[in-house]
């Protein structure tokens, strides 16, 4: 192979790489969830079939701005994630993009989302979208996250609100119904959260993020999950019991919210090493397989 050619080759390579770096910061695993719940907020607002007109630019700009959000977060924790080991490898901390170059790239697919949303769906849910924007990049990052053990709590209805853009992006109103998605998204985010954070205790600590476990201890904080999650089952009913669902989401629902709760009593009752760990895995597959079943529920078993 010639000069040229390898030249050519290293040069493929690392704009493959650099590209590879600004994926990453989007937190891509991340927004695919948001969208989901997003998509499911959508497809029960209205009756039928999503318009397409509607649903692939609401789709696309909430996918974008979460994108930015997630990107801004990786910008404002460069410095601790440098530190901690679960996010030492992140793009920024590593040098494979500058904070410069991370910065201009969210701004411009925040703006590129912000304008599909105002101009292609509505500007409710444009103006909705860009305020859990800076609920979490700025209100969470910025200043909850460094400031109190609630951080989480209070935090993360930033994170809860895509159902809502999605109900929105289709009705251009916010029903109750749409806040209920809300609710029970805020109600599982403590104890998904504390999960990881009773795991990671010592690295939070060393970079002084006053999460649950550093401020409270290990034992307060698996009494607060294992509460969360009898909140959860509670508030997990209230579609079916208000006519938002049927049978299928409610059978499904109390069996996630059950293994849930069996995590959390292990948790606070019977830990080893991995159980903390464990239940944060599952608290993924449970938002997922719960906003599935909705979805399932909705066009297999329409509330009449």
């Amino acid at each position: 192979m010639s000069d040229e050619a390898i030249n050519e080759t290293k040069m493929v390579n690392l704009t493959m790489l650099k590209w590879r770096a600004y994926y990453d910061i989007t937190k891509p695993r991340v927004v695919a969830l948001l969208v989901l719940t997003a998509v499911v907020g959508m497809s029960l607002s209205v009756p039928g079939g999503l318009p397409w007109q509607l649903f692939l630019p609401a789709m696309l700009g909430i996918g974008l701005l979460s994108s930015a959000a997630a990107a801004i977060n990786h910008i404002v924790d460069e410095k601790i994630d440098a530190i901690m080991g679960r996010t030492h490898n992140r793009p920024l901390p590593e040098g494979r993009i500058t904070a410069n170059s991370a910065m201009v790239f969210a701004f411009s697919i925040a703006l590129l989302g912000f304008v599909l949303l105002y101009g292609l769906v509505n500007p409710l849910t444009a103006y909705l979208t860009l305020a859990g924007l800076v609920g979490y990049s700025f209100l969470y990052t910025l200043y909850l996250k460094r400031a109190t053990p609630q951080n989480i709590t209070i935090g993360g209805l930033a994170g809860a609100i895509p159902p809502l853009l999605g109900w929105t992006a289709m009705t251009n109103e916010i029903h109750p119904h749409a806040l209920l998605l809300v609710l029970l998204i805020f109600t599982w985010t403590p104890p998904h959260f504390w999960a990881l954070a009773i795991h990671r205790k010592d690295e939070y600590a060393k970079v002084n993020i006053p999460m649950l476990p550093v401020t409270h201890g290990i034992n307060f904080t698996k009494t607060q999950i294992l509460f969360y999650t009898v909140l959860l089952f509670v508030v997990g009913l209230l579609p079916y019991l208000v006519g938002m669902s049927n049978w299928l989401y409610l059978i499904g629902a109390v069996v996630l919210n059950l293994i849930f709760f069996g995590y959390a009593w292990k948790l606070k009752f019977n830990a080893n090493e991995n159980t903390a760990m464990d239940t944060f895995k599952f608290s993924i597959i449970h938002l997922m397989v719960l906003f599935i079943i909705l979805l399932l529920d909705h066009y297999l078993l329409p509330v009449t």
